[in-house]
């Protein structure tokens, strides 16, 4: 009998991908927000004990940074209060969480990349939000695995990557920030890593995973660095030269043409949001690798992904 995994935030970046991995790990039962609202206790609880799985992977957040200023009380529930709640039912029944948080669980105070022993001082609600969820998390008592990433995107969703590519066919000029640095991460990357972690975690009897020996804080991001202005560039020159008809591309555009000339480096000052965000939050991934055996490419390499045929890209992906 293969053991029963929840997945939870099946709709969004990196729930889509884990859909299109886990079953290779066990019976999955993934829901949207649609089938369990985690602002909602009561769906949390009755969903638990119907279900009762081996394994929960939390692949939903409350992830709008702005937006979470204004709307804190949801940011709350979803981000901080419903891990708790997750992390607490899996123990009352045996199975194991992994759950996914953010580097803006950091301030961005730091020059050098950060490991999980550093010190976090989040700087906005999302990465407050965020912390709390972990915490409530260790606090539990569960065994479990966090992941913080960085920089998320995919090609579905609302996210940087599709941002540009639709704002590159209505503009000739892009204004983009060039005074914050991180790793920027894709969605399927994320997924696959987590999915050859939870395949050394199997036990050979399929009744479940075992995390007992490795349940912490890990850091799951694309290997090396660079700004937002960067990443707007480089996803404009892949975009260009891409000889592949992907149709999330064409999705993105609507059909048409990119006609941005220009991306503009500006300070966050002059670009003006209402939400403070790090500077540089650089993750260091080394104990994910030296406990797992496991790493992500580096972020152009993700990125150069997107952009070739998806057969090819899947075929990259295993290896």
């Amino acid at each position: 009998m293969k053991p029963i995994i929840l997945l939870i935030g099946r709709n969004g970046q990196v729930g889509a991908e884990l859909l299109r991995l886990l079953p290779q790990l066990g019976e999955v039962v993934a829901l949207g927000h649609d089938q369990l609202d985690l602002s909602n206790p009561t769906d949390i609880y009755r969903t638990i004990r119907e279900v009762r799985p081996h394994l929960i992977v939390n692949a939903a957040a409350y992830t709008a940074v702005d937006q979470a200023e204004r709307d804190e009380t949801t940011a709350q529930a979803v981000n901080a209060q419903a891990p708790g709640l997750l992390a607490e039912e899996a123990k009352k029944i045996g199975a194991v969480l992994v759950h996914y948080s953010t580097d803006y669980v950091f301030d961005g105070a730091k020059k050098s990349p950060y490991d999980e022993a550093d010190s976090t001082n989040p700087i906005n609600v999302y990465g407050k939000t965020k912390f709390a969820g972990e915490q409530a998390i260790r606090n539990s008592g569960v065994s479990h695995l966090i992941f913080r990433t960085s920089w998320v995107y995919a090609t579905r969703g609302r996210n940087f990557l599709l941002t540009i590519v639709r704002l590159a066919t209505e503009r000739e000029e892009l204004r983009i920030i060039s005074d914050q640095v991180g790793a920027p991460t894709s969605a399927s990357d994320v997924a696959a890593a987590t999915a050859r972690v939870l395949s050394n975690l199997r036990e050979t009897n399929d009744r479940g995973f075992v995390f007992s020996k490795v349940t912490g804080t890990y850091h799951m991001s694309a290997a090396g660095q660079t700004t937002w202005h960067d990443f707007a560039e480089t996803i404009l020159e892949e975009a260009k030269a891409t000889s592949h008809n992907l149709d999330w591309l064409t999705a993105a555009t609507q059909g048409r043409r990119l006609i941005a000339r220009r991306v503009i480096p500006i300070s966050t000052e002059e670009f003006g949001s209402p939400t403070p965000r790090p500077a540089y939050s650089i993750l260091s991934n080394s104990r994910l690798f030296q406990k797992f055996g496991v790493s992500l490419p580096d972020w152009h390499t993700q990125l150069q992904r997107c952009f070739v045929a998806e057969s090819i890209a899947a075929n990259l992906l295993a290896h």
